[in-house]
């Protein structure tokens, strides 16, 4: 259900833009919009992993770490059947995480240091997992292409007043009404499809690493964390909220119109009864999976 939900919502945001384009300038004014749009989101395409990391100050991580976490991250991808994903460290003490790149061969996974503090090894393990899995969904890429939109319909809007068809077909008023409510329509479909890919990712994550409670454990501490904890790379860079497991702007946890996440508590509930029902069709998580996350909870950010 998720990928159609996904297909239906990008379809929407496609016949969105066309919409907004042929009201613009006709027909003929669609395609040259399309490729401006596109030729100013390529940087961001080809260059958003890199940017991301450098918003939050990520540290790359080698193998032999003392927490055990790039070995956690290596078995995790076995079992995802994943190329090994480039390993972060964010030195903030709220608990979170998120992946990002465009392909699963040019992926990276970043965590908290408040993440591994605050949470039990199997829950940690859970947390790469959720972000294996929208590796493995190529949701990062998904979000990519649905900015690329989005952004593409915030500057067919912004020209309005310069197209002399889309007053003639809407008039002064209804050509400021354009200019309103497609950016904020094109931001609520890209925040449903956001939404969607995290209902998808935790079902596949705990399918990944074997216990769908891990996961579901994972989920509220980090919530609970983030409620409290300030992100202050996040609060400066808002704009990539809805990478993070959880929202780290500390929003309210309901489904909200403008909320780029599920709220938790429907997310727990989904994994308990994922746990309730069939086991989980991926392979078991074992020992070797979760390896001992060596630093003590009490210390503070590891340097």
């Amino acid at each position: 259900m998720g990928y159609a939900k996904t297909a239906i919502l990008m379809a929407a945001m496609t016949a969105l833009f066309l919409g907004v384009g042929y009201l613009l300038a006709g027909t003929g004014g669609i395609a040259v919009a399309f490729v401006v749009a596109v030729a100013m989101n390529a940087f961001s395409w080809w260059n958003s992993d890199k940017m991301v990391l450098r918003m939050h100050n990520a540290r790359p991580v080698q193998p032999g770490d003392r927490w055990g976490l790039h070995a956690m991250v290596s078995d995790l991808a076995r079992n995802a059947n994943l190329p090994m994903p480039a390993v972060y460290l964010i030195d903030t003490p709220q608990p979170n995480a998120f992946a990002t790149g465009r392909s699963p061969a040019n992926a990276a996974v970043a965590v908290t240091a408040g993440l591994l503090q605050s949470l039990r090894r199997e829950e940690v393990a859970a947390v790469v997992a959720h972000e294996l899995a929208h590796i493995r969904n190529h949701d990062t890429a998904i979000m990519t292409v649905t900015a690329t939109f989005a952004g593409a319909i915030s500057m067919l809007a912004n020209f309005a007043m310069f197209f002399g068809g889309s007053r003639e077909r809407l008039g002064l008023v209804g050509t400021l009404a354009m200019m309103i409510l497609a950016p904020l329509a094109a931001a609520l479909v890209q925040m449903a499809i956001s939404r969607s890919r995290e209902y998808e990712a935790d079902r596949i994550g705990a399918e990944i690493c074997g216990n769908p409670l891990w996961l579901a454990g994972a989920l509220e501490r980090i919530q609970q964390g983030a409620a409290r904890i300030d992100n202050h790379a996040a609060e400066r860079n808002p704009a990539t909220a809805h990478m993070f497991i959880i929202n780290p702007l500390h929003a309210h946890g309901h489904d909200k119109l403008f909320s780029t996440h599920p709220a938790t508590e429907n997310r727990v509930a989904a994994l308990r009864r994922m746990a309730q029902g069939s086991a989980p069709r991926g392979p078991r998580a074992t020992a070797s999976t979760v390896p001992l996350i060596r630093k003590s909870r009490r210390s503070g950010p590891w340097s």
